[in-house]
C-alpha cells in the first residue's frame, strides 16, 4: 500500500504539474504560520485549507475508488493466476500497469474536472462549494456511464431516499457505493471469462496425460508452458488492456 500511495501522489503531481504550465500559471508560494484569526473569513480560510489538506490525505483512495482503476487492476490480477506464473510478472508490476492505464482512459476526465472546477477556484473566479461540485461533475456523469442502475436503486432504497426523477437528485454518497460493487461485478466477469481459455487447456492436458498413463507427472508441467506459448501468440496483454479500454467507451 505504501508503493501505491506512492506512485498515486506522483500522477497526481504530474497532473497537476503538467496543466499548470500548459496554462502557464505560475506555482504558488507556501508559507506555514499560526496566529490568532481576526474575523470570520479568516476562520472560514482556515477551515477551507484544513478541508483541502483532508482531501489530498485521501487522494489515493479517491483516485482508486472513483476511477477505472478497480476493474483494470483486478482483471490485470487474473493473468499471473491464469497462466499460474505465481508471482511473474510480480504485483509491483501489475498495479504499475493498471495506473497508467488508469491514467490513460481516466485523463480527459480529470483535466475536465481540473478546468471546470480546480482551475477557476486558484484563480479566484469561483466560490469553493461551486468549484466543488463542477470538480465533482466529470466524476459523476463517468460513474453514472459506468454503473447498472440496479446497484443506485439498491442503495436509495437501503438509505430510504425518495425514488430520484434526474441524475442531480442522486447524492454522491449513493452514487460512490454503486459504482464500487458494480466495478467489482463486472471484473470478475471479465475475470472469470479470462480464465476460461486456460481452464480448458488445463483439462485438455491432464486427460491426455492420464491416457497416457502418465500419473506421477504433473499437469501444471505440461500445461504452464502450453499456456504461456498460448498467450504469446494471441497477443495476450495487448488484448486484455484493449478490451478493458473498450469497456469504458
Amino acid at each position: 500500500m505504501k508503493l501505491l500511495r506512492f506512485v498515486v501522489i506522483v500522477f497526481l503531481l504530474l497532473f497537476v504539474s503538467t496543466s499548470v504550465f500548459a496554462q502557464n500559471v505560475p506555482l504558488p508560494r507556501f508559507t506555514i504560520g499560526v496566529d490568532q484569526a481576526r474575523s470570520p473569513q479568516e476562520v472560514s480560510v482556515s477551515l477551507q485549507i484544513l478541508l483541502l489538506l483532508t482531501v489530498l490525505s485521501l487522494a489515493p483512495s479517491i483516485l482508486i475508488m472513483l476511477t477505472s482503476f478497480i476493474r483494470v487492476y483486478i482483471v490485470l490480477a487474473f493473468i499471473p493466476r491464469a497462466l499460474t506464473t505465481q508471482n511473474i510478472p510480480p504485483n509491483q508490476v501489475i498495479v504499475g500497469l493498471a495506473l497508467f492505464v488508469t491514467l490513460y482512459i481516466m485523463w480527459p476526465i480529470f483535466t475536465k474536472s481540473y478546468n471546470e472546477g480546480i482551475k477557476p477556484y486558484i484563480d479566484g473566479k469561483m466560490e469553493i462549494g461551486k468549484a466543488f461540485d463542477n470538480t465533482m461533475k466529470p466524476f459523476r456523469e463517468f460513474m453514472f456511464k459506468q454503473t447498472n442502475e440496479k446497484y443506485i436503486y439498491q442503495f436509495i432504497k437501503l438509505a430510504n431516499l425518495p425514488r430520484p426523477k434526474t441524475k442531480d437528485d442522486v447524492p454522491t454518497y449513493v452514487l460512490i457505493p454503486a459504482f464500487i460493487v458494480n466495478e467489482l461485478t463486472v471484473s470478475f466477469y471479465m475475470g472469470a471469462i479470462l480464465l476460461i481459455p486456460f481452464l480448458i487447456i488445463d483439462i485438455v492436458v491432464s486427460s491426455l496425460l492420464m491416457s497416457m498413463g502418465m500419473f506421477f507427472l504433473p499437469p501444471v508441467v505440461v500445461s504452464f508452458p502450453v499456456k504461456i506459448l498460448f498467450f504469446f501468440l494471441i497477443d495476450g496483454w495487448s488484448l486484455t488492456i484493449n478490451k478493458l479500454v473498450l469497456s469504458f467507451f
